[in-house]
């Protein structure tokens, strides 16, 4: 009786696939199959499709003797969700002569409900990069989506509220000389492009707000500069948590790039849904708590999805009470902090989610929180501090950049900082001074490594097989590092890591070499006694 086809789209973990929607209809005894490895969503899909095309004014599939068979192409790749809804009906009422429109370069999303609206669903827009890389020129998006998929250029984007205003704007054809239209509903406009603002993020702890601790503040600041991970130690109640949520209003915004990026990580994780945003234009900030399971931070499942990692990519992944975390789930950290991305492997296959964050670890000197600390007495058996200890191999101690005390705070410091009475001037930078220092040293980075011809933004993600060419030492430095690697019995990944600590410093000090105290500074965060 009718055959119709139209396109669609869907994500597969992070990759975004163009989906061929095939309608057949042919006599016979009623029946309306799907075909093409649908999930139960999309199988659930004909009753929502039937009952919204019989709350817009037609005739719905369940009232006629007809076989219609829906082909969801390609056959191989596993659809799942409520996103196929708007081409399934577009593409049957295509097929059965009810609406007439030229689907060519035209590709539809969507969840109808029962009554004919189209609600939001997630992923839009690594779907619409995939469309517009695919030579699509419109794309029909529900309306909660559009900005969204607005922020791509090249592509029309039109927001539907309800599939009655969809079908008129689709079905010119059946508009007379009269302009009478067979369906009457809302004009679908063009969604303008959707501008990108940056605006400044109420944080709620910032560096002012911690008094003292002026050595974990500078390591902050170097982590911020070339990307390195931080692990501060110290008894409870000396500003650690402060200090790690504060650490992201020193981070420069994010690239265009790296805002559709981090957008699309979120929109598929459906983030986006839940927090009601448009866009990730700051540095995202997870932090799980300590009893989280392995899956929910590393990401996995029967369908591996992303985990905690994987949205923190390009911000910050904030462990508290790092030792408290399972064994199992700290040494999983090894290969994101060295290879920027995480494979999760299962039966039916194996998943790669970027995982490019900083992490910020926190923990006490021990259990009870007071091993070391003077005035306090100790409580944790010697078995409890040397399994508490253990938590972290050594592999993950190599792996973190820089390790730095925090003190408890004397008293005095409390009430002298920022005290107008005190009759004494404030001499410490402001926060927005160490902010553009720290832009300052990324664009130094940024120059160098386009002069030697790399793609990379930080020098945390430098290769060790680069550093010599890209951050030269000269014989003093070297030496210097050589005797403390052998002292302090470096590894290799640990020799590399402090030279590319020392290039952070020595382009904070907007210095052209790596001078002795920037290594010195470097091999002083180096763990003494983990």
């Amino acid at each position: 009786m009718g055959f119709a086809k139209l396109h669609s789209a869907q994500v597969t973990l992070l990759t975004p696939h163009i989906i061929d929607i095939e309608v057949d209809i042919a006599n016979g005894l009623h029946s309306f199959t799907i075909v093409g490895l649908p999930n139960k969503a999309v199988e659930e899909s004909r009753d929502r499709v039937s009952a919204a095309i019989k709350n817009v004014g037609l005739t719905s599939p369940k009232q006629k003797n007809q076989k219609v068979v829906i082909s969801l192409a390609p056959a191989d790749l596993k659809k799942e969700g409520p996103i196929f809804d708007v081409p399934i009906a577009l593409a049957y009422l295509l097929a059965s002569g009810d609406v007439c429109f030229d689907p060519a370069q035209k590709i539809f999303l969507g969840e109808l409900s029962l009554d004919g609206e189209v609600r939001a669903v997630r992923g839009i827009l690594p779907l619409v990069q995939k469309a517009v890389a695919r030579g699509f020129t419109e794309i029909f998006v529900p309306y909660e989506n559009r900005e969204e998929a607005a922020i791509i250029s090249g592509i029309t984007v039109f927001g539907v509220k309800k599939l009655i205003d969809l079908l008129a704007h689709l079905d010119t054809q059946h508009v007379d000389t009269k302009n009478t239209q067979r369906f009457f509903g809302d004009v679908l406009c063009a969604q303008p492009r959707t501008e990108i603002m940056y605006t400044t993020h109420n944080h709620e702890h910032t560096l002012e707000d911690v008094h003292g601790q002026e050595h974990a503040k500078r390591a902050l600041e170097i982590a911020a500069a070339g990307g390195h991970s931080v692990a501060m130690s110290g008894p409870p109640g000396t500003g650690k948590t402060m200090l790690a949520k504060a650490f992201c209003e020193l981070l420069p915004p994010l690239s265009f790039q790296e805002i559709l990026e981090v957008t699309a990580i979120h929109s598929v994780s459906g983030q986006l849904q839940q927090s009601s945003q448009t866009l990730v234009t700051q540095a995202p900030f997870r932090s799980p708590h300590h009893n989280a399971s392995f899956t929910s931070l590393i990401g996995g499942g029967n369908i591996p999805k992303p985990g905690e990692i994987t949205l923190a990519h390009r911000g910050v992944l904030f462990l508290d009470e790092f030792p408290e975390f399972d064994r199992h789930t700290i040494d999983s950290l090894r290969q994101p902090l060295e290879d920027k991305i995480v494979s999760v492997s299962r039966a039916k296959g194996t998943a790669q989610f970027p995982a490019d964050f900083i992490l910020i670890a926190a923990m006490n000197p021990c259990p009870c929180g007071f091993h070391g600390v003077k005035g306090k007495e100790c409580l944790c058996s010697a078995i409890n501090l040397n399994t508490y200890r253990r938590k972290i191999s050594g592999p993950i101690i190599d792996r973190i950049d820089l390790w730095t005390t925090v003190e408890k705070v004397e008293y005095k410091t409390l009430t002298q900082e920022h005290n107008e009475q005190s009759g004494e001037k404030n001499t410490k930078e402001s926060v927005a001074e160490i902010k553009q220092r720290i832009i300052t040293a990324r664009e130094i980075q940024q120059k160098r490594f386009i002069a030697h011809g790399l793609t990379i933004k930080t020098n945390s993600q430098l290769h060790s097989k680069f550093l010599a060419s890209v951050a030269p030492l000269s014989y003093e430095v070297t030496e210097l590092l050589n005797t403390s690697a052998q002292k302090l019995d470096l590894s290799a990944r640990s020799y590399y890591r402090v030279w590319k600590v020392a290039r952070t410093i020595a382009d904070l000090s907007y210095s052209k070499n790596i001078e002795v105290t920037h290594m010195l500074e470097a091999l002083h965060y180096r763990p003494q006694n983990t």
